[in-house]
């Protein structure tokens, strides 16, 4: 039985480092009631060779996992890495500043227990490297902010983030230039890129899946897919309260504890906006994951008790069976 980690997931197999024995490519092993249980990118696990090749016997515990939950219909929700330490969160300079969809990622970053940190990419594409920080500075309360161009191999703002022995992810929307920094950071092609459309500035998927990939410095970092819908996964309110910790400060200072702050008087929420203090859409965006959280929670519950009942017919059936045998 050997030990290792997964840099890469395929949809029934994945690729396993292992020490002293180079890449190994095991089986999937079967689907769980829960996804969560299934190795995903970063997991440790052990394996073992058999007459057909290698199988999964079991995944370690981990440290963290990053998950987000799925835009569609289905209440599913979607591991994307498994014991990382650091999130940074991508968004490039070429076009307007996603503010909203950087407060989204932060959440999930700060749910799954890494750090996260907001990577402005492109920054030779912008003439004001400070005003740009400072607009991203309130809606990313106690995270770093830093600038790179991966274009330039102006990366030295993340050396203190890429130590022996760290794991980042990367997460950000197609075009955010992700992959163009994983290469800079490896010195080499590792991942595919592509140019952003100048008409907008968003990108294609050069990045199809995830993968980890071990860098010179001795830290591993993990690419994943640009993504365009980022749901949030249900029972995140940790994340969310250290996404938004200046509004949920606020909150705490409400004349009343059941304050809506939406026109109650002694308002604390209010009050900082009718002072120019805090912005009514960072507000809004704030109402705004508390509400798809909640749902999302009421989702996942209906869905665990729908299989719950599925169970118990199950057994009932069984047991029924059992007892007309002979």
């Amino acid at each position: 039985m050997l030990r290792a980690r997964v840099t890469r997931v395929d949809r029934s197999a994945y690729d396993a480092l292992a020490e002293g024995s180079g890449l190994l490519r095991v089986a999937a092993p079967r689907p769980t009631a829960n996804a969560h249980d299934a190795p995903t990118v970063g997991d440790c696990v052990d394996v073992i060779e058999g007459p057909l090749g290698w199988g999964t016997v079991g995944v370690l515990p981990r440290t963290s996992l990053l998950v987000r939950g799925t835009a569609s219909g289905r209440s599913a929700a979607q591991p994307l890495a498994a014991n990382i330490d650091t999130v940074l969160v991508c968004a490039g300079l070429s076009s307007q500043l996603p503010l909203r969809r950087i407060e989204r990622l932060l959440t999930l970053a700060w749910e799954c227990g890494a750090t996260p940190v907001v990577v402005l990419t492109k920054a030779d594409l912008c003439d004001d490297l400070d005003d740009a920080v400072r607009q991203v500075l309130p809606h990313a309360p106690g995270v770093d902010v830093v600038t790179v161009s991966a274009a330039s191999r102006d990366l030295a703002s993340l050396e203190p983030y890429v130590g022996p022995g760290v794991t980042l992810v990367l997460l950000g929307a197609s075009g955010a230039g992700k992959s163009t920094v994983v290469n800079g950071l490896a010195g080499s092609q590792v991942m595919a890129t592509g140019n952003a459309r100048q008409v907008d500035g968003k990108g294609r998927h050069t990045t199809t899946h995830r993968e980890l990939i071990t860098l010179p410095s001795g830290a591993v970092i993990i690419d994943t897919p640009g993504l365009r819908g980022v749901a949030l996964n249900g029972g995140g309110e940790e994340g969310l309260a250290k996404a938004f910790a200046d509004v949920e400060e606020l909150a705490t200072a409400c004349r009343f504890a059941d304050c809506s702050h939406q026109t109650e008087p002694g308002c604390a929420i209010t009050a900082s906006v009718e002072a120019g203090d805090l912005g009514q859409d960072r507000v809004d965006s704030w109402r705004k994951l508390q509400r798809e959280m909640a749902f999302q929670a009421r989702r996942t519950d209906l869905r665990l008790r729908a299989e719950a009942k599925v169970r118990g017919r199950s057994l009932s059936k069984q047991q029924r069976t059992e007892g007309h045998r002979p």
